[in-house]
């Protein structure tokens, strides 16, 4: 063999060694972009899914309150209508006691019966009924339903037909009234 003159043998350093580093480097830098690009796909993929999870499991916890409130206002208003029923009942002792001649007051069975209505009324407002106030309230048409107007103050109460009546704070029965056209008595 011959030997290499030294101008021949730089060439073939000159060529060999920049070509093949820069080769390396040239799919190093490609891989380390690809895997940067890869990177951040999967965090916004990832980041994707945690948001609807979170939002799934909000969802969930709302339903499941608004599960429970209609639960419980259904166990509330459940005996609504039994106690609509019985309102009449309340307004008929109410009326007999107001219509009791004077020499009656005393006598011991209507004392039992006074006893029995306060039973009922008790009972009532274990489940949560309470009477809607009307006689000398502004008119409210969420707790009163007007039959007429006549003289007095506009706008208020001047007397009550029937009374109405509610359970928690929901009216199971509006108060009838009669309310003041503000013409003076």
């Amino acid at each position: 063999m011959m030997p290499r003159e030294p101008e021949e043998e730089q060439n073939n350093q000159i060529n060999q060694t920049p070509t093949g580093e820069v080769e390396a480097e040239a799919s190093e830098t490609e891989d380390i972009e690809t895997l940067k690009e890869t990177l951040a796909e999967v965090k916004a993929k990832a980041e994707a899914n945690l948001a609807g999870w979170q939002r799934a499991q909000a969802d969930f916890i709302n339903y499941k309150k608004r599960s429970e409130q209609e639960k419980q206002d259904l166990g509330k208003f459940a005996n609504s209508v039994l106690i609509l029923n019985l309102l009449p009942v309340l307004d008929d002792f109410e009326r007999a006691f107001s219509s009791i001649p004077p020499k009656m007051g005393k006598l011991s069975w209507l004392d039992g019966i006074k006893l029995i209505e306060r039973k009922l009324w008790a009972v009532l407002q274990a489940q949560g009924v309470s009477p809607i106030k009307g006689l000398g309230e502004p008119f409210d048409p969420q707790f009163h339903e007007a039959v007429r107007q006549d003289k007095g103050q506009e706008g208020v109460v001047i007397e009550e037909i029937q009374k109405g009546y509610m359970i928690d704070d929901r009216v199971i029965r509006p108060t009838m009234v009669v309310v003041g056209n503000g013409e003076e008595d």
